[in-house]
């Protein structure tokens, strides 16, 4: 017996397609004004992200990458912020209990860039690595914001001290292109697509 083209197809699109979500990526909606002026710059435009995984698959963020995270306080919830510091780093808090913060290790320190519009780590602290889910790379629509989503600190956020780390460097050998930049921090939740009504 012979099975249809369209159940052959089937068959082999379900699992390839799993696959891809599951390793390489997906976009998602980002709501919330937590990281403006980087996504949601305007409240009527809801921007949509490409949040790679395989991009943090071995749990190698650097600082100042907008990361998809599940979030400290609502297991149920994904959120995306900014890395600001990584462990060894010493920071100064934003109404955290303590003023200054040594990240621990397998730990980040994460932001929104809308300063005191973010529940981040200035709320539940330092994050474990483990909770990291994917990098956010490129803005996908609206097509007005086609771009890259470079991996920026805010000049006000960098840490007081850095611990050590080995320099990283990227898919092209070329090494680690992060910059500091003079806006702010804050968190939005991410919503996948397939969740989207």
């Amino acid at each position: 017996m012979r099975f249809p083209t369209f159940l052959k197809s089937l068959l082999l699109g379900v699992p390839v397609g799993v696959t891809l979500l599951d390793c390489v990526g997906y976009v998602a909606r980002v709501e919330g004004v937590s990281m403006q002026p980087a996504l949601n710059p305007d409240a009527s435009i809801t921007d949509y992200v490409f949040l790679s995984r395989w991009a943090v698959r071995n749990m190698d963020v650097q600082r100042g990458d907008i990361i998809s995270l599940i979030s400290p306080k609502d297991p149920t919830q994904k959120i995306i912020k900014r890395v600001v510091a990584l462990q060894g780093d010493v920071i100064s808090t934003l109404g955290y209990k303590f003023p200054y913060v040594t990240v621990p290790e397998g730990h980040c320190w994460v932001e929104g860039d809308h300063t005191g519009n973010s529940l981040d780590s200035n709320t539940f602290g330092p994050v474990s690595l483990g909770l990291v889910t994917a990098r956010a790379t490129q803005i996908v629509w609206p097509p007005s914001r086609w771009q890259q989503l470079p991996s920026i600190v805010p000049k006000t956020r960098v840490p007081i001290a850095m611990g050590k780390r080995a320099p990283a460097t990227g898919s092209n050998g070329s090494g680690n292109n992060h910059t500091v930049s003079n806006s702010s921090s804050t968190t939005p939740i991410v919503h996948p697509i397939e969740e989207v009504q």
